[in-house]
């Protein structure tokens, strides 16, 4: 699948993805991406979150491709039984957080647990660092396989964001090129 031939919905998680980061610059530079809002990025409230996702779902004329950062993942993956069957081809999910387990979490995050653990009815690539601050990388894997996605192992790049040194993350954006090629 080419990025000419879907909607590429971004989501940001906790915070949003600010200046700098490579949802933000992936943004700009993918013509069919945009960015689903959120109300308010730093107090998260776990079904808004999921609405909104919901919402940029079902308004999307063409296949979607989803890319979730952090929270962003969670809500996706919770939203998943309500969007419209067979919309959504794939998905690109980065740094999950584990809001079961992390204790360095606020609250309003781990207001999302538990995670869901059912496979899911597409395509989906697992992104996670073995130093991530906000998820074990064998409880990362263990989400992936659950959920069915092929799990990528990010070495040591704590949460992949812009903190960690991944402003323009260009391995990311081959990856995702590379997913999108076998969809």
């Amino acid at each position: 699948m080419k990025t000419a031939d879907c909607d590429i919905l971004i989501v940001p998680g906790l915070g949003g993805s600010g200046e700098g980061h490579w949802q933000t610059r992936w943004a700009d530079r993918l013509a069919t991406a945009r960015v689903v809002e959120q109300d308010d990025w730093h107090a998260p409230e776990p079904a808004a979150w999921r609405a909104r996702v919901c919402e940029a779902v079902s308004a999307s004329a063409r296949p979607v491709i989803l890319i979730a950062h952090s929270l962003g993942v969670v809500a996706c993956v919770e939203a998943v039984p309500d969007f419209p069957e067979g919309r959504v081809r794939g998905a690109l999910f980065v740094a999950l957080p584990d809001v079961e387990e992390a204790s360095n979490l606020p609250e309003s995050v781990r207001a999302f647990a538990p995670l869901p653990r059912v496979p899911l009815p597409f395509p989906a690539l697992l992104v996670a660092s073995r130093t991530d601050p906000h998820c074990a990388y064998a409880r990362a894997e263990d989400f992936s396989h659950a959920w069915g996605a092929a799990f990528v192992d990010a070495g040591e790049s704590g949460h992949l964001n812009v903190a960690s040194g991944h402003g323009p993350w260009p391995e990311g954006l081959m990856r995702l090129a590379g997913f999108m090629k076998d969809l």
